[in-house]
């Protein structure tokens, strides 16, 4: 699948058969899909969060329910297509929740509401948390296959986590000298397991420098990707992003360099 491009050139990334399956099955657990479970699709085929939305609910028999562009771009058309159908999960980045919440959407404590894509802003997971909804933070990169981490948000008092690893999944938080950081100091966050995907389609340089052997060979696969994004782990066990090494932007799930 292809990334945003952060330069304006998008780069293939190839993605193995089992890093899906490991991934489709995770998500399967937590955040957890049931068959009588109806996901609305808001997502465009060349995200790869799509994946989620198309394949999960394929696995478990559940409903998918596609919203069109108009549907999608439109808080309150997007609202009433929820109702309509009794949509149970929806999984979108930070403008399309603002997008439903502005529009007057009421949610409730038998949806499940899953944000990706960008970090999770303050007041959006305490708007989301008081209209009963059960709000997921989710976070990874194309090159780990969608999603790397994940936790369920009940409360903001402490600052927002991006949670822990999915299955099979190892994430260290390494020094300039590719060292693992103290819990609490900041590095740059590195991703290893069966997400990890073979590298970028016929760019071998670039492919060596983000994709690196793993130096701790703590999973099954030997390789580990480098996002190039800053954090750390807190005390309770959890990851907390802080942005990015570079001068790299992210906007609605799309990667930018701003040079």
């Amino acid at each position: 699948i292809y990334t945003s491009g952060s330069t304006g050139k998008p780069k293939g990334v190839v993605v193995p058969h089992r890093a899906v399956v490991n991934f489709l099955t995770s998500m399967a657990r937590e955040p957890g899909l049931a068959a009588d479970d109806v996901l609305v699709a808001v997502t465009t085929l060349s995200f790869d969060i799509a994946v989620l939305e198309l394949q999960l609910p394929l696995t478990l028999g559940a409903t998918v329910v596609i919203a069109g562009r108009d549907e999608t771009i439109d808080g309150r058309v997007l609202g009433a297509l929820l109702e309509r159908h009794r949509a149970t999960v929806m999984q979108a980045t930070p403008v399309t929740w603002r997008l439903l919440l502005e529009a007057g959407w009421k949610g409730g404590k038998d949806f499940k509401a899953l944000v990706g894509g960008e970090a999770l802003p303050k007041d959006l997971a305490d708007q989301l948390i008081a209209r009963g909804v059960e709000l997921w933070n989710m976070y990874g990169p194309t090159e780990t296959t969608v999603w790397s981490t994940c936790t369920r948000i009940t409360d903001t008092s402490n600052g927002i986590s991006i949670g822990k690893p999915i299955a099979n999944t190892t994430v260290y938080v390494l020094d300039q000298l590719r060292q693992l950081c103290p819990i609490g100091v900041p590095g740059e966050l590195c991703i290893a397991g069966d997400g990890v995907a073979l590298g970028y389609w016929n760019q071998p340089e670039l492919t060596a420098d983000r994709f690196i052997p793993d130096p701790f060979g703590t999973t099954s696969r030997a390789t580990l990707y480098r996002t190039g994004d800053r954090a750390r782990w807190r005390n309770d066990g959890t990851l907390e992003h802080l942005g990015r090494l570079d001068d790299q932007v992210k906007l609605r799930g799309f990667r930018i360099e701003l040079g």
